[in-house]
C-alpha cells in the first residue's frame, strides 16, 4: 500500500477456508457499514470450500451437475466455482468517492488481475464480449483463468474476482461457467507455474495502489 488513496482500505487475509453464505453475509453487512460511513473499505483475499454460485443471469441449463452446494448471489454474471486452490478476493469500495464509474471500476478490478497474473510471466487479457480473464492453454486455445464478478449498492462495491492458481479443474464440469460453452478452464499450475496464494497475495499488494488509482483517471491515460 503506497498511496494515498489505499491507506484508509483495510486488507484481510483469511487463514482457513470460509464458507460462502458466511462471507456473502459478512460482505453485506460490510457494504452497509460502508455506505453508512461507519466502517474503512476492504479488500478480503481468501478461498471456500467447493461450492457453485449464481449470479443475476444465471440460466437453470447451465447448472449440469450441482455436486456441491449451490448459493445464489446478488452479483452479476452467470454460474461459477469456487473452491480450494482459487484465490478470491472481495473488493468493497466507496466508488462515491471514488469517481462514481462502475464501468470504470471493472475494466480497473481486470487490470489488476492481469497485471498480477504477468508478474508471474502468464499473459492474460479480457475479453468485452467474454465475462473474466483469459489466456493460452497448454494447446494454444484461449481458456479462462479468472472470474470477474461485482455488485454495487449505495455506490458501494463487493464480490469482485477469483483467479485459479491449482484448484481441481474437473469441478468447472458441474457447470457451464459464467455459461460460456466454448472455452475451457485453466489455471497457473496447469500452466507450468505453480504459485504459493502467500506469493500471490503479496503480488496483487504490490499493484493495489495502480488499481485504486486507476479508478479516478480517465480510461486510456
Amino acid at each position: 500500500m503506497v498511496d494515498k488513496s489505499s491507506r484508509n482500505v483495510e486488507w484481510r487475509i483469511a487463514g482457513e477456508p470460509v464458507a460462502y453464505r458466511a462471507a456473502l453475509a459478512e460482505q453485506e453487512a460490510r457494504l452497509a457499514a460502508i455506505a453508512s460511513g461507519e466502517a474503512a473499505e476492504l479488500v478480503w483475499l481468501l478461498e471456500h470450500p467447493p461450492v457453485y454460485t449464481g449470479g443475476t443471469s444465471a440460466a437453470p441449463a447451465d447448472l449440469v451437475d450441482p455436486r456441491f452446494e449451490v448459493v445464489e448471489t446478488g452479483r452479476g454474471g452467470r454460474y461459477t466455482y469456487h473452491g480450494p486452490g482459487q484465490r478470491v478476493g472481495y473488493v468493497l469500495l466507496d466508488l462515491s468517492k471514488r469517481g462514481k464509474d462502475v464501468r470504470r471500476f471493472v475494466h480497473a478490478l481486470e487490470g489488476w488481475v492481469i497485471g498480477t497474473l504477468g508478474d508471474f510471466g502468464i499473459e492474460a487479457w479480457a475479453v468485452p464480449e467474454r465475462i473474466g480473464i483469459w489466456t493460452r492453454d497448454l494447446d494454444g486455445a484461449e481458456a479462462k483463468i479468472g472470474a470477474i464478478g461485482v455488485r454495487v449498492s449505495r455506490w458501494v462495491t463487493m464480490h469482485g474476482f477469483a483467479v485459479n492458481l491449482d484448484p481441481d479443474l474437473s469441478h468447472f464440469s458441474g457447470i457451464v461457467p459464467c455459461g460460456i460453452a466454448d472455452y475451457g478452464v485453466t489455471s497457473m499450475a496447469r500452466l507450468g507455474v505453480p504459485v504459493a496464494q502467500q506469493a500471490f497475495d503479496e503480488a496483487l499488494q504490490r499493484r493495489a495502489g495502480e488499481f485504486l488509482a486507476a479508478l479516478t483517471q480517465p480510461e486510456g491515460e
